[in-house]
């Protein structure tokens, strides 16, 4: 698929965007669309200690705003193991930093006896990467809720979004 994703007419509502590009009446579009309603699903047991200890964080606070659902589990799931295995490699490179006063753990020896960057420095790098991008869809980063407007009480009957967080 080309160009950029299609935005859900919920968040349309919510971020009060003004483009409508195919002229239909949100509500119109909003009744065609799919509606999960809001769950709070169990974590899946092979999720690293700290990547449990994450889901715990945010899933309730996701599932309080009427983020979250049943259909979530696995991109929250990927978030929270992305958050897990970033934590566990730097935890152990913090081990290494304390034994290697002069590289801090950074960078390794090669058989040959070459310096290299320590894999761990790059997976570290990728599991906070692949963290701040979920994050990003859940709307979890400062940049990301920025784009949100507040929308008052969801039951609101003037609010034109309160239909979609009942």
């Amino acid at each position: 698929m080309r160009g950029r994703r299609p935005k859900p007419t919920h968040l349309k509502l919510v971020q009060g965007d003004a483009r409508n590009v195919g002229r239909k009446k949100l509500e119109e579009k909003a009744a065609r669309e799919a509606k999960i309603p809001p769950a709070l699903p169990m974590p899946p047991p092979e999720l690293l200690d700290e990547a449990k200890v994450e889901w715990g964080r945010i899933s309730s606070q996701l599932y309080d705003a009427g983020l979250l659902t049943d259909v979530d589990r696995g991109a929250l799931a990927a978030c929270c193991q992305a958050y897990g295995r970033w934590m566990q490699a730097e935890r152990i490179m913090a081990d290494l930093q304390k034994r290697d006063p002069i590289f801090q753990g950074l960078m390794i020896k090669t058989a040959k006896g070459h310096m290299v960057q320590n894999p761990l420095v790059g997976t570290a790098n990728k599991a906070m990467s692949d963290y701040v991008r979920f994050c990003t869809e859940f709307g979890l980063t400062p940049s990301s809720r920025s784009r949100t407007t507040p929308v008052g009480d969801p039951k609101d009957d003037d609010d034109p979004a309160g239909q979609f967080f009942k």
